[in-house]
């Protein structure tokens, strides 16, 4: 009987968490390298550069590729032949791992697990507890697969009871549209179907671990009814046009990844998942003799990809801005930013109206007028960084203040990733204000803009407190102007057009 001791499983729990943050799957990598090679959108293959050119920033850094490092996903298969020796329980164990992960001092990652989930919501500190999924199977040995799932993507999980006789294929395009662009595309959809509701969910996240096999399956054919489904599926949404970020173009997904159970014969359970484009997974096996090793990829692997955004960039120097030059900025635009930012999300924004609505001053160093506020939650600086990975937040989580901020707050105009809702582009429109989207999923590139930082109010609220950033030359794209054009309306609408009308081969 192998015997697998709790210090193994810890440290290799710490170090597949570790690996994961700074080094994307080979597999990812040249799947958004086919993706960019072929993309004909101006602005979805410059949102795919970023985000190759930053993963390979992240490994030769050996930094978080995203700002927001994930809440900690671990599948278990324990062998029915093996001894865990051990004096915790093994949610202990892995939750031991994942503050080792989290804290460690040479790669320090973002804390974001709040608890509890009502109320208070106070961060843990250390990322921790783990959501883990154990399953008792024959064998030997321990199979782990841990994966780090941003708040981006698994806010825009589905799931649907169809009847036996509805189209997965249609449910699923119409559905992807109602996800927006916050689970930051091209990524991979997992899907679940079968069993009862939290099973199909299980079985959606799980699919989401298995390598990308797309391009396989199409160039051999399908090899089985699944993945004739996979394939039709995948055809299917790239037909969209969403394109990367939403930004419109020819690639939305990389992969579409299925997994069923049998299931009642009334019941259709259905449950969808997408993996963003800081997809982090690996697999390790424990059987007795010693830690997991994680091999960094080579170098190699990322493509070489030379990305100027002053070549088309409009350079923007935000002390000398007025409204009237926000004016002048259409949607589609790149622009380059230079000078003193603000950041703020839903704490702090919170936080903002509670005080308005008491009638309070905002502490000292808080004035928007004439600003832009950036939602981003950065990781904590090292190695003597300004800041660490700073990239954006899902936008239309702060809707729901956009009124306030632009109308009362006199804000310019804001940075995040993602659509806004129709409201808020009224708003925006109504104050002749400002919206520009920064790539998710280029956080360590983004972070290099950034030449200081300082914290100015609600340090209590950790990566959530306002912070006041001096960007030069910080990459972004005009989302919504002052006029309400949406790039994201506009360009999927595009792209969805172009590729009815032309013909589109799959490599």
């Amino acid at each position: 009987m192998a015997i697998v001791t709790q210090d193994h499983l810890i440290q290799s729990i710490a170090d597949a968490f570790q690996y994961i943050s700074c080094y994307h799957p080979p597999d990812f990598i040249q799947a958004m390298s086919r993706a960019y090679e072929k993309e004909e959108s101006g602005a979805a293959r410059n949102a795919i550069a970023q985000i190759l050119i930053n993963s390979r920033m992240a490994a030769e850094g050996r930094r978080p590729v995203c700002q927001d490092t994930g809440i900690a996903v671990v599948f278990v298969k324990m062998g029915m032949s093996v001894q865990l020796e051990g004096t915790v329980s093994l949610q202990e164990m892995v939750d031991e791992g994942v503050r080792r992960a989290y804290t460690d001092p040479s790669n320090p990652l973002r804390a974001s697990v709040v608890s509890p989930s009502i109320g208070q919501r106070r961060n843990t500190g250390d990322n921790t507890p783990a959501v883990v999924h154990v399953e008792m199977v024959p064998g030997t040995r321990i199979d782990v697969t841990v994966a780090a799932k941003g708040g981006g993507s698994e806010n825009k999980a589905r799931f649907a009871n169809l009847n036996p006789s509805d189209d997965l294929v249609e449910w699923v395009s119409e559905t992807v549209p109602t996800m927006g662009a916050g689970w930051c595309p091209p990524g991979i959809l997992g899907l679940g179907v079968g069993g009862t509701p939290e099973k199909a969910m299980l079985l959606a996240k799980e699919s989401l671990m298995a390598p990308i096999d797309m391009p396989e399956i199409i160039s051999r054919g399908p090899a089985n009814d699944i993945e004739a489904l996979r394939v039709n599926i995948f055809n299917a949404v790239n037909a969209l046009g969403i394109g990367a970020q939403g930004l419109g173009g020819l690639t939305t997904v990389l992969d579409v990844k299925l997994s069923g159970y049998p299931t009642h014969a009334a019941s259709l359970p259905v449950g969808l998942i997408p993996n963003c484009a800081a997809t982090r997974h690996t697999h390790f096996v424990l059987d007795g003799t010693g830690t997991a090793h994680f091999e960094p990829p080579a170098l190699s692997d990322w493509p070489d990809i030379t990305w100027d955004p002053a070549r088309e960039g409009r350079r923007v120097y935000l002390d000398q801005i007025t409204p009237s030059d926000v004016h002048a900025w259409r949607a589609g635009e790149t622009l380059l930013l230079n000078g003193k930012i603000l950041t703020g999300r839903d704490a702090a924004h919170k936080r903002i109206a509670d005080l308005v609505a008491r009638g309070e001053a905002l502490p000292e160093g808080v004035d928007f007028t004439n600003r832009l506020i950036y939602y981003v939650g950065p990781v904590d600086p090292n190695k003597g960084e300004i800041v660490g990975p700073a990239g954006p937040t899902t936008a239309n989580r702060m809707d729901k203040f956009s009124d306030l901020m632009l109308g009362q707050m006199g804000l310019l105009g804001m940075i995040g990733k993602a659509e806004r809702g129709q409201a808020t582009v009224d708003v925006i429109k109504q104050n002749k204000a400002i919206y520009l989207i920064a790539v998710g999923g280029a956080a360590f590139l983004v972070s290099k803009a950034i030449r200081s930082a300082r914290t100015v109010a609600f340090e209590d609220l950790g990566m959530e407190a306002i912070y006041e950033f001096e960007v030069e030359d910080m990459p972004v794209t005009v989302a919504v102007d002052s006029e309400g054009d949406s790039v994201h309306k506009s360009g999927p609408k595009l792209w969805r057009q172009r590729i009815a009308d032309i013909p589109v081969t799959v490599s």
